[in-house]
């Protein structure tokens, strides 16, 4: 078959003169693709290029057929309904219209040949797990999972040719990523999927790996490309050991070249000052002997500048992709020292704390349950963010809270000044210091935050949450490990084990729960919070 999406040439730089791509050549063909690459590579961008949400500097973006695209970051207007949402509150008006007797040309011309739109909408609702979602509530009244999966069932309502999705399973309960697993299984055409999710990448067909702005192709799924890339490293790898080797050799017979050479300029202007031969003889002699030390010096420095090239490209081979380095700051908290109270508390949409709720000292607790049980919610009640209906939240110790959407930045200042808003007494030195260790670096650190990656965004929000005064001692995060790579995962997780104050954490990624320590496991379900034993 035909290849269905094409970039040619493809150039793209931020209006701050940040560029991602140059010249970037790529084809997409029927299959399923994994797109991946370290935070920041550029993957969100691309979908954007060819989804047509970005307009590229140069080059061309080709696609046979229409094009589906889920963003990262789904916001849907919650005054919406779930048909206005699913693209087919005119279809459903002019069937009703019909339905009811009104045989206007124009209901005809509205519904055109799709008279079982409304029952394929509620039956793609029903596969995706949102059987009881429906289709005149507004998009308020759903979870941010359940607002993903809405806007998936949308695409599969439009059966595009070409599906991109980016980030699908971030805010998904365990239940709707298995859901959506079978949907990326069954997908018929083109298909390229950006995910730190393994279970998603281990139902891809090929792997395409973006790094400085140009891919490289790996067959099969995400562990066929960890082994074939664990091969490519442990060669590369050698083969610097060799051109070290080989530096280090260059650098010995320069060295003796040079030692060689001086000897032999001493002997040179002994015989000279002795005047053992004819002037002229040792003149012709002294000057052969300047031409053959500087071919000789020049054949050497020009061995080593070779040894020192084959270096260079070899190293250049080695992937050392930089991780986060999150320093928590000093929050311990005593053992048995009242954290956090929940009181007979009733929140809105619902969710309820029947009688009491109690956090002390450094616990760690994982807060889980289904998409739409009201996790967020609890969370946003508990930062001061919403109030409760009844009853009481209150901390007892300062806290922070990391939000799933990072709307804790302002977009249009950098990065910089996005954390010098949490912490006003900190000098700019200290501000870029500590950025740095998010890979924050140098002109980095001025970019403006809406220029940046869902992983950026993530590292730029938790940066300014840990140098916010005063530092917390209750940290709540909701859904952290949306839109992070998997070594920033592992670096997270290395941080919070260093963090000695009180943790609330709301996720549905299993292993990074079991990872982080935790002590208590909450379950949010029909409305009640219960402690799972």
């Amino acid at each position: 078959m035909p290849t269905s999406l094409t970039c040619t040439s493809l150039s793209f730089t931020w209006p701050d003169g940040t560029a991602v791509f140059e010249g970037l050549d790529v084809s997409f063909g029927p299959g399923r693709t994994g797109l991946v690459g370290v935070n920041g590579s550029g993957k969100s961008t691309l979908l954007k290029l060819i989804a047509g949400e970005l307009t590229p500097a140069d080059g061309a973006v080709r696609v046979a057929g229409e094009v589906g695209y889920l963003p990262q970051n789904v916001t849907l207007d919650t005054a919406l309904r779930v048909d206005e949402a699913l693209g087919i509150a005119a279809q459903r008006t002019a069937l009703h219209a019909i339905e009811a007797g009104d045989v206007t040309e124009e209901h005809f011309e509205t519904v055109g040949d799709d008279w079982d739109v409304e029952e394929r909408a509620l039956a793609n609702l029903g596969e995706l797990g949102l059987g009881h979602v429906e289709l005149d509530l507004t998009i308020g009244e759903v979870s941010g999972g359940e607002s993903v999966l809405l806007r998936l069932a949308a695409l599969l309502l439009r059966r595009p040719e070409v599906l991109l999705l980016d980030e699908p399973t971030n805010n998904l309960d365990l239940y709707a990523r298995r859901r959506l697993y079978t949907a990326v299984e069954s997908w018929p055409g083109v298909l390229v999927v950006v995910s730190h999710d393994r279970e998603l990448l281990e139902r891809v067909d090929q792997i395409a790996d973006l790094r400085s702005g140009q891919i490289t192709w790996y067959g099969g799924n995400f562990s066929a490309y960890e082994e074939v890339l664990a091969i490519e490293q442990e060669a590369a790898e050698r083969m610097v050991r060799v051109a070290e080797s080989d530096l280090r050799k260059q650098q010995r017979e320069l060295t003796d070249a040079q030692v060689k050479l001086a000897r032999r300029k001493r002997y040179g202007q002994k015989m000279w000052d002795q005047k053992r031969e004819p002037k002229i003889v040792m003149g012709a002699r002294k000057r052969a002997a300047q031409e053959s030390a500087g071919k000789h010096r020049i054949l050497h420095e020009e061995k080593l500048a070779e040894a020192r090239e084959r270096l260079d490209e070899a190293a250049e081979a080695v992937r050392s992709d930089d991780e986060i380095r999150v320093d928590l700051p000093y929050t311990a908290v005593p053992q048995g020292r009242a954290v956090l109270t929940l009181r007979e508390l009733e929140l809105a949409y619902g969710a309820r704390v029947e009688g009491g709720f109690d956090l002390h000292g450094p616990e760690r607790i994982a807060l889980i349950g289904r998409n739409g049980a009201g996790k967020t919610t609890l969370l946003r009640t508990i930062a001061g963010e919403l109030a409760p209906v009844s009853g009481e939240a209150m901390a007892h110790v300062p806290l922070r809270f990391l939000p799933q959407r990072l709307d804790v930045l302002d977009g249009e200042l950098s990065v910089a000044d996005n954390v010098a808003r949490f912490a006003p007494g900190a000098t700019n030195n200290r501000i870029r210091a500590r950025l740095a260790r998010f890979l924050f670096r140098g002109a980095r650190a001025d970019q403006k935050a809406v220029t940046l990656s869902g992983g950026e965004r993530f590292r730029a929000a938790l940066a300014a949450l840990m140098l916010a005064e005063p530092a917390p001692q209750l940290l709540m995060l909701d859904e952290p490990t949306n839109n992070l790579d998997m070594s920033s995962v592992r670096q997270l997780t290395t941080a919070l084990e260093s963090y000695e104050g009180a943790l609330i954490v709301a996720s549905h990624d299993l292993p990074f729960l079991e990872s982080a320590g935790i002590t208590r496991w909450l379950l949010l379900e029909e409305g009640e919070l219960k402690e799972m034993r």
